[in-house]
């Protein structure tokens, strides 16, 4: 009897598929089993897809592909279509791929092998489906696409080895994993699962040419499948003692290979014996790919978080050694993008005189570039401080510098690289600080004003002169404003990415901060457990908690897209009654709240500046009529010195006393000896009014003379508005 005849008997077809010429032969049988008349025939390849249910045909795809990799028999389960879109049978096709070069010399292949019916189960019946089709299919593909997520999503090697511990596949469930990579010739391993601490010792420094699967994987890049003991002890005799202790049945190791290239193994180990069919091969294999990838990019954005937090690191100095009597507490927060470096910095240094210097800036942009010319921008400054100059020198000099760094750049670069090498602006904020007497001298350049918390809690963004950012102008001119940080105050510094972030302007942003500033200082030291240097620091957390969210500094965390910006943001605080760095008093005392501003001739427009600092400083007094009479007086008597002097206008406002009755006095004195007299306006008059509002508004009021110039003064009590009576 022929072989045909055989196989006809029991139902069984042959068939040749040649996926070069795109033909493919039919014997009688296996026509039949097509649905085509029973006689050998050669077809175009569309025309017998056209047969096979769309969703196998993509599955045996991936069933041949996993044969030719591993050199093993293709197996699938076909559901064959008449004309109309029917299913009329099931067949089981287990065919051989065969490899061969094509004309071109690039490999194709040659599938031989066979048909045959196999029975489905009918409706009633007590019959299993079997775990190749139906519901198992379909939890294989929801599998898959919740570990490809799950997988994908992981943002370290960590987290990638435990989304791999908790994949649960369908129909087998493997309880031991390891993970192995190439360190040179030899073996290590990555990370595992289901075993104890130390299992992994052997298996760590194992040499790549040693008899075991995981270092054979590696080798050759194929798969191997051991589903007995007997079938590891056969094939690996010397490594089985090391496997056996484990107490497992059967083994799984599968190369994970990235863009072609073999980057390590894993090996999947169960208790309960797994047969590794073609559906439980193809599960493997693409959980392989998708877990070689996942490692791949956690691999590479460690690398890189690695290497940018080490520069950025290297870039941000140490605080230094501490200072009697004050404290200094700093944070730097990258942008949650890219490669999360900016030009964001902060520094302290020590100067020649026994003072120190406080410096914060923010080169534009937030890529490697910025971060390289804020390194060069620091260390610029730190120099030129060491040398001695005052601040406005240093902030000169350092213009100077970023300019011409920047015009080298753009005349080196070529015509492609014209917007990374095109001109940038850092801003800057110089502070010198006397430790003894707690004077500043600040030197601005476009930066963001300070703000200062004062001893009561409130705070007042202190106005300061300034001048264009560095490296627009190379010769800038920039003005020193000096006061005087009082014991138990404490400043701020910060770049705009801590006020505007979460699309804050710089007024709603400001609002934002002082609610936390002006918490309680008592609360926040005892958060702090009381240590006199971690009230500072729980203040700093607080501030950047109140942008990004609980430890958003040492993280990226859930709250990453927020980080619209890099921040920087220094405190220094002048130990003293009430700033919460010492021990709180017990019946601490309401200290005198004060501000003192200078409004330069050549800066009317800081008059605007003056009125806002009053009420800043005056945000809870309690008669809002008051305050407003408090403001008009101000600006008429800062504005007189600027129109009938030469001089400019120094003002001190101060504000003592228990809330609902406190005594207001404001100065503003200047350098000239003509004292003021009551004068009569007419109606259209559009001056003259000064001293007729001080005697209308002010509680009291009066002229000092001075050695040089004179002081004019007003003093209002604070009246608490009574409730309103029926």
């Amino acid at each position: 009897m022929r072989t045909e005849d055989v196989l006809a008997a029991v139902a069984t077809g042959l068939w040749r598929w040649d996926n070069a010429s795109g033909t493919v032969s039919l014997d009688g049988e296996a026509a039949r089993l097509l649905g085509l008349p029973a006689e050998p025939v050669v077809l175009p390849e569309v025309a017998v897809r056209s047969r096979f249910h769309p969703v196998d045909w993509n599955e045996i795809n991936g069933i041949v592909n996993l044969a030719v990799a591993e050199g093993t028999l293709a197996e699938a389960r076909l559901r064959i279509m008449d004309v109309d879109g029917r299913v009329m049978r099931t067949v089981r096709s287990r065919s051989k791929p065969l490899e061969r070069r094509s004309a071109d010399g690039s490999p194709d292949y040659e599938l031989i092998g066979t048909i045959q019916e196999i029975a489905e189960p009918q409706p009633g019946t007590t019959a299993v489906h079997t775990p190749i089709t139906g519901d198992w299919r379909r939890s294989r593909e929801a599998f898959l696409l919740d570990a490809g997520r799950a997988l994908a999503e992981a943002r370290s090697t960590a987290e990638v080895l435990r989304v791999a511990a908790s994949l649960s596949m369908p129909g087998f469930n493997p309880d031991g994993l390891a993970v192995f990579g190439m360190a040179g010739d030899r073996l290590s391993v990555i990370g595992h699962h289901g075993h104890d601490a130390g299992d992994e010792g052997p298996f760590t420094d194992m040499l790549l040419d040693t008899d075991y699967p995981a270092a054979e994987v590696v080798r050759t890049g194929r798969a191997i499948y051991l589903p007995t003991p007997d079938d590891y002890k056969r094939r690996f005799p010397a490594t089985w003692p090391l496997a056996q202790r484990f107490d497992r049945v059967s083994w799984a190791f599968l190369p994970l290979i990235v863009a072609g290239r073999t980057m390590g193994a894993w090996m999947a180990a169960f208790r309960q014996p797994a047969s590794f069919s073609p559906d439980e091969r193809s599960v493997l294999t693409t959980v392989a790919r998708m877990l070689a990838q996942a490692l791949q990019r956690a691999g590479v954005a460690e690398s890189e978080r690695e290497l940018t937090t080490g520069l950025q690191r290297s870039m941000m100095p140490q605080l230094g050694p501490e200072i009697p009597g004050m404290r200094i507490a700093a944070r730097y927060v990258p942008t949650g993008g890219g490669l999360q470096v900016g030009g964001d910095w902060y520094d302290m240094i020590p100067l020649p005189s026994g003072r120190f210097a406080l410096v914060i800036g923010d080169v534009q942009g937030h890529d490697v570039r910025a971060a390289g010319l804020m390194g060069q921008l620091r260390i610029a400054v730190r120099a030129y401080a060491s040398e001695g100059h005052r601040p406005d020198a240093v902030l000169s000099r350092a213009s100077r510098f970023l300019a011409g760094l920047c015009a080298s750049q753009e005349s080196g670069g070529g015509e492609d690289d014209s917007d990374a090498q095109s001109p940038r602006f850092a801003t800057c904020l110089y502070v010198e600080c006397d430790p003894q007497t707690g004077t500043l001298e600040v030197a601005r350049a476009g930066h963001p004003d300070p703000a200062v918390r004062m001893t009561d809690g409130t705070v007042l963004m202190r106005p300061t002169a300034g001048g264009l950012p560095l490296g627009i102008v190379p010769d800038t001119d920039y003005p020193t404003t000096r006061f005087t940080l009082e014991p138990g105050e404490t400043m701020m510094l910060c770049t705009d990415g801590l006020i505007e972030t979460g699309g804050h302007d710089l007024d709603t942003g400001w609002a934002r901060l002082r609610a936390v500033l002006e918490a309680d200082t008592h609360d926040t030291h005892e958060a702090a457990g009381g240590h006199p240097a971690g009230h500072l620091e729980a203040l700093a957390d607080l501030l950047v908690q109140a942008v990004h969210g609980p430890s958003s500094h040492h993280t990226t965390g859930p709250l990453a897209d927020r980080r619209e910006d890099d921040i920087a943001v220094v405190l220094l605080c002048r130990e003293g009654a009430g700033c919460g760095c010492g021990t709180p008093a017990a019946h601490p005392v309401r200290p005198a709240r004060r501000t003192m501003l200078t409004v330069a001739q050549a800066e009317p427009e800081r008059i605007a500046g003056a009125r806002r600092q009053v009420r800043e400083l005056l945000h809870d007094w309690a008669d809002e009529e008051q305050l407003d009479s408090v403001v008009l007086m101000v600006s008429e008597m800062v504005t007189n010195v600027l129109v009938h002097t030469d001089g400019d206008a120094l003002l001190v406002a101060e504000a003592v006393g228990e809330l609902g009755e406190r005594r207001l006095r404001v100065e503003v004195a200047d350098s000239s000896d003509e004292l003021p007299h009551k004068r009569h306006p007419g109606e259209m008059a559009s001056s003259g009014r000064g001293v007729l509002l001080m005697e209308m508004l002010a509680d009291a009021w009066g002229v000092d003379p001075r050695g040089e110039g004179k002081s004019i003064w007003f003093e209002l009590y604070e009246q608490s508005k009574q409730p309103d009576t029926a």
